[in-house]
Order: structure tokens, then sequence, then C-alpha cells
């Protein structure tokens, strides 16, 4: 098979399809790189966009508010009015904010929320806008009372505690409960508000425009690879639409509130289609679910900060990085000795979706073993279906048993795979153990990269070595060169850079360009994006029948939910062993203690 056929999107081609062969040439000629170049220039770029744009007066603010919060710091026990509006002072600066991320923002716009109508989700008009703000409007003021009055008590309680001189443990709870308080109600006021100021909105010419740039931006990648642009032009606005229909249906209001995520229903969409009509021969080529995900993986690396993952410190890193080893190998081990499942490379795949973090992790140790697409497939879905259900369960029974809010953020960001499930969940206990549930799975996200290496470097020595025959050190590790996913070099390389760039601006004003520009106003929607079309593509290449020999025998579920299971209980008690035992400091930090 020729290098250009290789690269032809048929379901039943190996996840890695492209095989360097020691030439200058590869970094132009395939589907690694130029995720990585694809990635490198949005990544650039939005440096470009968001650090020459940033907030008026940002550093003079900060240094204010930081004054501020210090002097209140040293003068209560406890966070104060004061110290909490000068905290909100320097959170409203937002490099995302300015006219021309905005601009962006607008463009880079997902379907709407609705309920029982579809079409708000794309269109909303001004007489539509209108009633929806007059009938906000009473809940709005309801909500500015509710803050006018919970303002008073905390100050009355504030003001009794500064005339104890901050001496009374007693006053000092009451003031630190009736601050509490008074935040919930500005930010129920402020949700509140938004809903008063519903603007009209039509979403149609804008998702055209969308889908016009991501052709013409990832048609270039597919010129250079030899594939067919024509047709992967023709083909890519059929793959959009089903990526913008998930999107659609993922904000349907109940669908939200059960937390059934788009990617459930772009991999369900895709499925339905090829299953039933099939998929037509001309969406075919632009069926590219690896050069998608790669190129957004290679975002996501700009998220991962090193300075972040220090603020949870070694609690954190040994309920990721011991945790998930043990149980990848576990997985692994059980697949191979007691379910003896026929195929080691699906068996990898769960193991690593299941154990390391969903998807991401899926398509690394997938391109790193060479496992057929439909396996990933298999993978990808269980992922999800699981993830659904873990999102919902876990933060239910935790409030039911009462478990620590650090100890229950620890162990959803540990087993739930999906990132944007593990914040959802977080949240329904508390901000503080969305943090740590976010905090933890970020540092898991570490480890896609040397599980990708580690995978690459079994298969090649153990798995598929010639029998008799032993490699020396060069070749073996030319052969782990050959097999190891390239994009993981440029997940890694953007969160060095990005971690490096976070630590030279400082936290506050990392926060400000990085966090709150270049992440959340520029590479978090188009990750969502490039994962949604490849999600829609999993789904668009995949027919049961393929899927059906993987079944047999109830193997594989048998397999992700003991491994899952085994995950649950190893990652629980290493959570409350480093947080509550080992370094019991961390949890009084995270608590305000």
């Amino acid at each position: 098979m020729d290098d250009k056929s290789k690269n032809q999107p048929t379901p039943s081609d190996d996840i890695v399809v492209d095989k360097p062969k020691s030439s200058w040439s590869d970094l132009w000629k395939f589907e690694d790189y130029w995720a990585i170049w694809l990635g490198v220039l949005l990544l650039v770029a939005g440096m470009f966009i968001f650090f020459n744009n940033p907030p008026a007066e940002m550093n003079e603010k900060i240094a204010k508010a930081n004054a501020t919060m210090q002097a209140e710091a040293e003068k209560a026990p406890f966070e104060t009015i004061a110290w909490v509006e000068a905290n909100d002072a320097k959170g409203k600066l937002k490099a995302s904010d300015g006219d021309l991320a905005k601009t962006l923002n607008t463009y880079l716009t997902r379907p709407h929320g609705w309920d029982s109508n579809p079409i708000p989700s794309f269109y909303l008009s001004e007489e539509d806008a209108a009633a929806k703000s007059a009938a906000a409007a009473g809940k709005y003021e309801a909500a500015k009372e509710k803050t006018a009055e919970a303002r008073a008590a905390a100050e009355e309680a504030e003001a009794a505690a500064a005339a104890a001189g901050f001496k009374d443990p007693t006053l000092n709870k009451q003031a630190d409960e009736a601050i509490d308080v008074w935040v919930a109600a500005k930010a129920s006021e402020s949700k509140a508000k938004k809903s008063a100021e519903t603007k009209p909105y039509n979403l149609i010419p804008i998702l055209i425009v969308l889908c016009v740039a991501f052709a013409l931006f990832f048609a270039i990648g597919t010129a250079f690879m030899g594939r067919k642009v024509g047709g992967f032009l023709l083909g890519f606005p059929f793959v959009f639409l089903v990526a913008t229909l998930a999107y659609m249906l993922s904000n349907q209001a109940t669908m939200k509130a059960y937390g059934i995520e788009y990617v459930i229903w772009a991999i369900g969409l895709g499925l339905l289609i090829s299953n039933t009509i099939g998929t037509p021969k001309w969406v075919m080529p632009a069926v590219q679910t690896e050069y998608y995900i790669k190129t957004g993986l290679v975002l996501l690396g700009a998220s991962i900060l090193f300075s972040k993952i220090l603020l949870i410190g070694q609690a954190g890193i040994f309920v990721t990085w011991v945790v998930t080893p043990i149980v990848l190998i576990f997985t692994f081990w059980f697949g191979q000795r007691v379910l003896k499942m026929e195929s080691k490379t699906l068996n990898i795949t769960v193991s690593a979706d299941m154990s390391v973090s969903g998807v991401s992790a899926a398509i690394a140790t997938a391109a790193a073993c060479r496992a057929k697409k439909e396996e990933l497939t298999l993978a990808v879905g269980m992922s999800v279906a699981f993830t659904a259900v873990m999102m919902i369960a876990m933060p239910a029974f935790i409030k039911a048993v009462g478990m620590h809010h650090v100890l229950g953020g620890a162990w959803m960001g540990g087993t739930i795979d999906s990132t944007g499930a593990v914040v959802a969940a977080g949240a329904i206990l508390s901000d503080t153990a969305m943090y740590v549930a976010a905090t933890i799975k970020m540092i898991q996200n570490v480890m896609i990269g040397v599980i990708a290496f580690g995978v690459a470097a079994y298969w090649c020595t153990k798995v598929e070595c010639t029998p008799g025959v032993k490699l020396g050190f060069k070749d073996a590790i030319y052969e782990i060169w050959v097999r190891f996913p390239k994009f993981v070099l440029g997940f890694i390389g953007a969160s060095i850079v990005f971690s490096i760039i976070y630590s030279s601006m400082g936290p506050d004003v990392g926060k400000v360009l990085i966090d709150e520009g270049v992440i959340k106003g520029w590479t978090s929607s188009l990750q969502g994006w490039f994962f949604a079309l490849a999600f829609a593509s999993i789904g668009l290449a995949t027919n049961f029948r393929e899927l059906a020999k993987y079944f047999k025998g109830g193997k594989v579920v048998i397999l992700y939910v003991c491994g899952q299971s085994f995950n649950i209980i190893l990652t629980l008690l290493m959570a409350y062993l480093m947080f509550f035992v080992v370094f019991p400091g961390v949890t009084e930090k995270l608590m305000g203690g």
C-alpha cells in the first residue's frame, strides 16, 4: 500500500496510517505533523490577538486589588466585603472582553439553549428577545433586592466582628457566613441579569461562515498530505451539520440537565446515518476522525499548566500519576489473563480510555498500538455512556453520604473520563469540589503523552516483535519513534510553552491573558468544535456489524465495568490517604483554613 492510499479515510484502516521514513518531507506529508502545525498556528494567533489587546489599565487595577486584598487579609481572619469586591474587580479583567475577542467569540458560537422549540437554538427575533427579557425582569429585580438585603446583613455582621477587634470566633464565623450568602446572592443576580438582557440573534449565517472557515483551514493539510481537496470540501459541510445538530440537541433543557453532552449526540447521529441510509460516499473524504481530534488535542495542551498543578501539589500527583498506571496495567492484565480477550489493541485502548482521561487518551493509545477504527469507536462509545451516568450518580452519592467536598472532587476528577463532565459534576457539589476535580483531571491529562510513549514502547518490543529476534538499542528507539503518535509532541510542547509563559507573567496577568483570553476566548471553543467534528466522523464511519464481533461474550463490557470499579475504589482510597492523612495541609488550604 503506498503512502497516498494509507491516508484515505476508510473505516477499516488502522488509527496510525502515516509511518515516518527519515525524511524532512514527513513534516508536511503526514497527519500527526499537520495536527501540530495547525494547532501551533491557532495558538500563535491566539497569543497575538489576546496578548496585544489586554484590558485597559490591567496592571494598575491588579495592583490596586491586590493591595486591598492584602490589607484586608491582615486585618480580618476571613474574607471581608472589601476583600471580595477587590477580588471581583480583578476577576472582571478578561482579555476575552476586548472588541476583537468578542467578534471572534461571535463566530465561534454554538447553538443556544432551548426547551420545546428548537428554533431559538439558532434564531431569536427582536420581539421574542424583548418578551424573554420582560419575562425575566421580575426575577432580576427580585434578585437585586435579595442581594441588597444580603449585603446589608453582611455589613452588619462584619461591623459587629470589627467592633470586637476580630477576636471573637463566633462573630467572625457569623460575618463569614453572611458574606458567603451575599456572594451567592450576587451570583444569582448576575445570572438573572443576563436573562433580563436577552438580545436577538441569527446564528445561521455565522455558522455558514464558520463551516467555510473550518473547511478551508483543514483543507491546507489535506492538500499537502496528498488527499483529494475537492472531495474533502464537498463532504465537510455534511460532517459540520452533524456536529452542529449534536450541539443543538445537547443544549435542550432536559438533555442539559441530565448531562447528555454533545459527544454522545455526535456519535449517535453519525451512527444513525451510517447504519440506516448509509453515509454517502461523497461525504467520506471529510470523515477524518484523527485529523480533527489530534488538532484539538494540541490545543488542549495549552490548558495543562504546571503552575496550576502545583497548587494541588503532591496530593493530586499521587492520586493521578500513581493510580492511573496501576489501573491501566491491571485492566490490560485482566483483559488478557482473565477474560482472554483476542484483540490486545482493543484491550489496551479501552483500558487507557477508562483509566487515563477518556477520549483523548483513547486516541493517543489507539495511535500508539495501531488499533482499528471500530475498536476506537467502541472504546469511546462506552466511555461517553458511562461518563453520562457517573457525572450524575457520583455527586448524588457524595451528597447522600456527606463526603468531604475536597475528597469528592478528587474522587470524581480521577475517575470521570470527560473533562467537561468532571467540571459539571464538581459544580453540582460546590466551587471547591469543582476546582479540585478540574485540577485533578488536568494533572491526569499530563499522563496522555507518557501513556502513549509507554504503549508504543511495549507494543514494538513485546507485542509485535519478531520471535527470537532481539532489537538493538538504536533499532528499538527507532521502532518506538515510528509507532509513537507524533501529535502528542504538540500536546506536550503546548503545555510546556504556555506553562513557561504563564509563570513569567505571574498568576494574575496569566489568568487575564491566558485563562480568560487565549484559552476561554479562543482555543476552548475551537477545541470543542474540532472534537464535535471528530465524534461525528466516528459515527459516520462506523457500522454496527463491524462492532458486533467485539461484543461477543460481553468481554469488552465486563472489562470496562471491572476496570472502572477498580479505578473508583483505588482512586477513593488514594484520595483519602493523600488529602486527609499524608498531606492534610493541602485540604486545609483548599478549604481556606
